[in-house]
């Protein structure tokens, strides 16, 4: 009679939770520089050239500039989400899907560290 696992064990966790902990610094560093560029108003040199120049340059750099933004708020997002892994996994209840309440495979936690769904729960819930 074999017994279906229902969490990692402590060496796991141990093993997520780094994986986890290098993915938020990295994830720090991307959102400072995003931050950084977005409080940098830098007018690219483009003083002295003609107005239509400056008009187009103003236009693309707004573009960016929302981009950008929405590039930081993803980041941050993806920070929380890091953040309550590790919150579950002081818990030990870390890799258990929210849905079937089965562990979520190895495999897809190295790939997205901070899952909360299984494959087939993922799969099954309407777009």
């Amino acid at each position: 009679m074999s017994k279906e696992k229902t969490r990692y064990s402590d060496e796991e966790l141990q093993e997520f939770k780094e994986l986890i902990l290098s993915k938020l610094e990295e994830a720090k560093e991307d959102l400072a520089l995003l931050k950084a560029s977005l409080s940098h108003s830098d007018n690219h040199g483009t003083d002295d050239t003609g107005r239509s120049f400056n008009m187009m340059e103003d236009g693309s750099e707004t573009l960016s500039r929302e981009e950008m933004a929405q590039l930081a708020v993803r980041q941050e997002k993806f920070i929380t989400s890091l953040n309550n892994a590790l919150i579950r996994i002081e818990n030990k209840t870390y890799g258990i899907c929210r849905q079937t309440g089965k562990l979520i495979r190895k495999e897809r936690l190295r790939l997205v560290p901070h899952a909360t769904l299984s494959i087939e729960a993922k799969n099954s819930q309407p777009d």
